[in-house]
């Protein structure tokens, strides 16, 4: 099987999966219950599969499905404000076709990037529980292994994000440095062939208290990117 048709039988197992009770019955539930703005929306209400090309060189792993927002579209960082900052950043640095991401039917494409979770459902307060990390853990090491051959840097949104996927990194078969290295904004790790960043996530939380404005989100992909031997632009 080559990494595109693995990646897409993965997508589609990880859209399946009900294996999470707390996140089964949350993300059903928003999605029966919709809000005011988006009740004419058949809302996707499943876990939510990475996005990109199987041949990605850069990947970036963050928290992401929003109640409203992944969650509703069926796409990571789509219909949401934190998508909003993600995926203009993304389009200013030059690895995206347009700045905006409403639906998975809108004709986004991303250059050589690939986008997804440590967590593939909407949890309730945008918190999944230890329990929940680590049971969607196997996922995203399936997805690295598939991704192996062409990845060359991975961007980390947040503590959550970093804290997730080092042990995945392991299990992938990454050598991952004893103690493991902390998170921090534009930290950077080398793993065996692979350039390892850390971004502040593009939650409001961050992007509306300036703590990451769209300036230092653009250097940490485009940073990455380079390393990724992607081609880049500096705004």
């Amino acid at each position: 099987m080559d990494t595109s048709s693995g990646l897409a039988a993965l997508d589609r197992r990880i859209a399946d999966c009900r294996v999470c009770p707390r996140l089964v019955a949350w993300r059903e539930e928003v999605a029966r219950t919709k809000r005011a703005a988006f009740a004419d929306w058949v809302y996707w209400g499943r876990p939510v599969p990475g996005f990109g090309p199987p041949d990605a060189r850069l990947l970036i792993v963050g928290l992401a499905p929003a109640a409203h927002g992944g969650n509703r579209t069926g796409r990571m960082f789509t219909g949401d404000r934190s998508g909003d900052v993600l995926y203009e950043a993304l389009y200013d640095v030059g690895l995206a076709s347009q700045p905006t991401s409403v639906s998975a039917d809108d004709g986004l494409e991303l250059y050589g990037v690939r986008v997804t979770a440590p967590v593939h459902c909407a949890p309730p307060a945008n918190k999944p529980t230890p329990g929940e990390r680590d049971t969607c853990r196997a996922w995203l090491v399936r997805e690295l292994g598939l991704l192996r051959p062409t990845l060359r840097a991975v961007v980390v949104l947040g503590a959550f994000g970093w804290q997730a996927a080092l042990p995945a990194f392991a299990e992938a078969g990454w050598i991952v440095p004893r103690p493991r290295p902390a998170f921090a904004h534009g930290a950077r790790v080398p793993l065996d062939g692979l350039e390892l960043f850390g971004c502040f996530h593009v939650s409001q939380r961050n992007t509306f208290t300036g703590r990451l404005t769209p300036a230092m989100l653009r250097n940490v992909l485009a940073t990455a990117a380079e390393a990724a031997g992607l081609p880049t632009k500096r705004p």
